[in-house]
């Protein structure tokens, strides 16, 4: 019979790889690495919330509209008339009306959504407000205006 080889152990009879291997430590790193850990997550927290902010900043900030004036004395009828002749065009998007519809309330009631639209989409609605003789001017405006 051939001796079986000896294996090279570390001290106390252990395998060397195992010898290598220390159990965790508790004490003053530790409590370190778990604070430095805690405070970048932390800051990763209010990292995404100030981007989130900026985000709804720019939304707002990008936000474009055209207001439509009447002259006065504009029956509500005749605002409801523009409304709707003037809806179809591209990229313009009638705003919602006030619930109580009364002359007073709709006066400055018929504003346009125009943040997507063109050059063009905006002189497709003028022209088209501008069939109207009741319509006195329109005012295109954007959130740096307010």
């Amino acid at each position: 019979m051939r001796p079986r080889p000896r294996r090279n152990l570390g001290p106390c009879g252990a395998h060397p790889a195992a010898a290598r291997k220390l159990a965790a430590v508790s004490g003053p790193d530790s409590d370190i690495r778990r604070a430095l850990r805690a405070g970048a997550a932390g800051a990763a927290i209010v990292l995404s919330l100030a981007l989130a902010s900026c985000a709804k900043f720019d939304a707002a900030l990008g936000q474009q509209w055209a207001v439509v004036h009447f002259k006065a004395h504009t029956p509500v009828s005749t605002l409801l008339k523009v409304r709707t002749a003037c809806s179809h065009v591209p990229n313009v998007r009638a705003e919602n009306l006030p619930k109580a519809r009364t002359t007073e309330n709709m006066i400055y009631a018929l504003r346009y959504q125009t943040d997507n639209a063109s050059d063009a989409n905006l002189a497709a609605l003028q022209v088209c407000l501008q069939r109207f003789p009741a319509v006195a001017g329109i005012d295109f405006e954007d959130s740096g205006n307010s």
